[in-house]
């Protein structure tokens, strides 16, 4: 993975946000709440504003620094929760399989037979407009593209030699499935992982765009951008915190594109 120059550019990126969001009380240059009217709307480089102000006044630098600390969080917890239940659910399918695989793959077919945002947005509107919320919304529509991918492959695995080798060593069924076969499904699980998590940010991010998910005074990216739009000329309201999105979603990329050659040697150049 080192001796590729866009996996390292796409790691230093995810670490480099990562660690600006966790020192961003000492990064900032102001509170980003702080309402100072009288400076709203102020350009770039001015007042010692890096970034300029936003419509209240506020520093858009300081706040794309914070915002890094809900949006990044948000992402992963998503993909972690989500990818759990689904590696899990996919897991029991594929071994027990009959009834069990029947009931748990039909119930997988009917959260994706909706589209992910509309889903999402349905189950936060239903619970109400919070970072939470909002989180428990994307894992309801996320996991079932785990438990599929987790399942086809624990079918194949199971058919391998050294499964039936555990089962003659006197191996039951639960031991055989969380230690011999999930193991060695888990590879590609991970490089899903890791493309999701861009992915999850960026969702976290259009529900907030949509007024979905932190509150307004957040400094969540998704939020700030739109804001932002209704002051479209006032161009770094939005162009900040939409370049940090893009960035940070870019890089996860880099790193899953990445991994999927690491754990499949037969697409590596």
């Amino acid at each position: 993975m080192f001796q590729n120059p866009t996996v390292l550019a796409g790691l230093s990126i995810v670490i480099l946000w990562i660690g600006i969001a966790f020192f961003a009380p000492w990064l900032a240059t102001h509170d980003p709440l702080t309402q100072n009217v009288s400076q709203r709307l102020m350009p770039p480089g001015t007042e010692g504003y890096l970034w300029g102000t936003d419509e209240l006044g506020r520093d858009i630098y300081s706040r794309v620094l914070y915002g890094g600390r809900i949006t990044i969080p948000a992402g992963i917890a998503v993909i972690v929760i989500g990818g759990s239940i689904g590696t899990l659910i996919g897991a029991v399918a594929g071994y027990l399989g009959g009834f069990w695989d029947e009931l748990l793959m039909r119930l997988t077919e009917l959260f994706m037979a909706f589209p992910t945002i509309i889903l999402a947005m349905a189950v936060t509107a239903a619970l109400g407009p919070d970072i939470k919320n909002a989180i428990l919304a994307l894992v309801v529509v996320w996991w079932p593209s785990y438990a599929r991918l987790v399942r086809s492959i624990v079918l194949e695995i199971k058919t391998e030699e050294y499964v039936e080798a555990a089962y003659s060593v006197g191996a039951d069924n639960w031991y055989v499935l969380f230690r011999t076969i999930l193991p060695n499904a888990i590879g590609p699980a991970i490089v899903l992982t890791t493309l999701d998590v861009g992915i999850a940010i960026l969702a976290f991010a259009g529900l907030s765009f949509l007024g979905l998910g932190p509150e307004p005074t957040s400094s969540e990216w998704g939020r700030m951008v739109s804001i932002g739009i209704d002051y479209f000329d006032q161009w770094w309201m939005w162009l900040f915190p939409g370049m940090a999105i893009a960035l940070l979603v870019m890089a996860f990329n880099f790193v899953g594109d990445g991994l999927r050659d690491i754990f499949d040697p037969r697409l590596r150049k």
